[in-house]
């Protein structure tokens, strides 16, 4: 969090949030509201549990979601759509964008043997396909289809503020057709807690007493929301100058010894692969991160580099010299193993 941030939480008003009685909470939800163009939002304590709350909203048990196979929610959030939303997934695999070329072979009528797909599950940006975004075109057909053959609309935004940095459009135009988004008031925001939900009235009353069911009930949140007013204010304005960072270190990794770039740079995340026989990945980010500078988990055959709002123009300058450093160290013990 900023100095700003901290600030505002230590000076919150607050008051019984289950009760809708926290003004703090109640301004971050209206913001959050008015900036994506929805009726109403309502604040989360992550992106899992924003993700987890509107998939029970939007589903019954036993419907199908049409969704990339390396989205958050099939990966990272404990297979929550299956244990607890009883739901199945018909995993596309998409650049980072479903079309209606993609979804429309897996719909039709339902029998009493076939799945039956209800929701159209996206991500803006695409973490897994190197923070991609897209644009009001593909929702506004995406929007078409769901409306003609009934279907409801999803929209992990956790970065979708980062989506609308790159793409220099508002987040209403990116989110216009959703049934309900999510997005995160940390990562890119650096808001220290928490994720918004935005949609309709109809769906946020039901989200808000899913949210009740999950144990996502909190009182005094308005300390939290503080921060996430600051976030919501403050910070989308500087998501241009992660990106620019992110794009100068990764032409600078595309360049070093046993290293590639998996995609483009198209946001604020770097996704890098090695060659084994040329790089010990150990030892690289060993080296790094003796120096400061971390190195996401490598899985499968790619690692992550972000960046945000408390990375400088010298910070990346300094990572830069690190990184060939490292790659250099990597390179020298790989060679004679």
């Amino acid at each position: 969090p900023t100095p700003e941030m901290r600030a505002a939480m230590a000076d919150a008003v607050v008051g019984d949030d289950l009760g809708g009685e926290d003004p703090t909470v109640r301004e971050l939800e209206d913001l959050a509201a008015e900036l994506f163009r929805k009726d109403a939002a309502l604040f989360v304590t992550s992106g899992t549990m924003g993700n987890l709350v509107s998939l029970l909203t939007l589903s019954r048990r036993g419907d199908t979601l049409l969704v990339d196979p390396e989205s958050h929610v099939t990966l990272a959030e404990a297979g929550g759509f299956a244990a607890l939303a009883g739901c199945s997934v018909i995993p596309i695999q998409t650049p980072g964008w479903l079309t209606p070329a993609d979804i429309e072979p897996h719909i039709g009528p339902v029998t009493t043997h076939s799945l039956n797909p209800a929701i159209i599950w996206t991500e803006n940006t695409h973490n897994r396909r190197g923070g991609v975004a897209w644009g009001p075109q593909v929702m506004r057909d995406l929007a078409d289809l769901a409306q003609r053959h009934g279907l409801r609309i999803h929209i992990d935004g956790a970065r979708i503020f980062n989506a609308a940095a790159a793409l220099d459009l508002p987040v209403s135009d990116l989110a216009d057709g959703a049934d309900t988004v999510q997005f995160c008031l940390s990562k890119g925001l650096g808001a220290p807690f928490g994720s918004m939900i935005v949609g309709s009235s109809d769906l946020i009353d039901r989200a808000r007493r899913t949210r009740q069911l999950v144990g996502g009930g909190m009182r005094q949140a308005g300390v939290m929301a503080a921060a996430g007013l600051i976030a919501l204010r403050d910070s989308p304005g500087r998501l241009a100058d992660d990106h620019r960072r992110a794009q100068q270190l990764g032409d600078v990794i595309d360049d070093l010894p046993g290293l590639r770039l998996v995609s483009p740079v198209y946001t604020n995340l770097i996704f890098v692969t090695w060659d084994p026989d040329v790089l010990d990945l150990d030892v690289f980010v060993a080296e790094a991160a003796k120096h400061g500078v971390g190195v996401g988990g490598a899985r499968g055959d790619m690692f992550r580099l972000v960046t945000h709002h408390q990375i400088s123009d010298a910070d990346i300058e300094e990572a830069t010299d690190v990184l060939a450093a490292a790659a250099d160290a990597a390179a020298a013990v790989s060679a004679h193993t």
